[in-house]
């Protein structure tokens, strides 16, 4: 468990890499490249929670055009700062049989949740899947990633990071930014 000044102290020695100016700027270059893209399909849009909460609710409100959202959860972290196995929490409510879906999550790491919920979307019928990120990591995806995010809002090197939907061990999600963690913190 973290106390208060542990995290407190976590915040104070990061980098802000991104600022909620830059965030917004992203949230307006993905919103209209998504809805060149989807506007006349009527997309199901999938929130990965916890992290892709934030970032969803602030692309959901600039795209204009008729969706239905939904979420699902999917975790490899839980409370760590590595990825473990795979963890299906919460499957959607909604059919995604021959549905567009537009699959919105928090960051593009090492790919395989993405991935995962990309093959969940597919055996369930869906006729499209696409992706959205806030953050897409330039770094190599794991073994069986074949693909990068249809939408992305900022690249950024190989870090941890937390902020806007990133959480610091499920923390600092609230964050008014994208930071990355000092070396002794991660």
């Amino acid at each position: 468990m973290n106390s208060n000044n542990q995290i407190q102290t976590v915040l104070e020695k990061s980098e802000c890499l991104f600022d909620l100016n830059d965030i917004e700027e992203a949230l307006d270059r993905m919103a209209n490249a998504i809805s060149d893209k989807l506007a006349d399909q009527n997309p199901l849009i999938l929130c990965v929670m916890i992290g892709a909460l934030i970032p969803t609710g602030h692309l959901l409100t600039r795209l204009n055009f008729p969706l239905e959202i939904d979420y699902i959860h999917v975790t490899r972290y839980r409370g760590s700062t590595r990825g473990g196995d795979l963890h299906w929490l919460v499957a959607p409510r909604q059919s995604l049989k021959n549905r567009t879906i537009l699959i919105i999550d928090d960051i593009m790491d090492g790919g395989l949740t993405l991935s995962a919920i990309m093959d969940y979307c597919n055996q369930a019928g869906a006729k499209e899947v696409y992706t959205a990120v806030m953050v897409n990591k330039k770094r190599v995806r794991e073994e069986g990633v074949n693909f990068e995010p249809d939408f992305t809002g900022l690249d950024t090197e190989d870090r941890y990071l937390f902020g806007f939907g990133l959480d610091y061990n499920e923390y600092l999600r609230n964050a008014p930014g994208i930071y990355a963690v000092s070396k002794e913190h991660e």
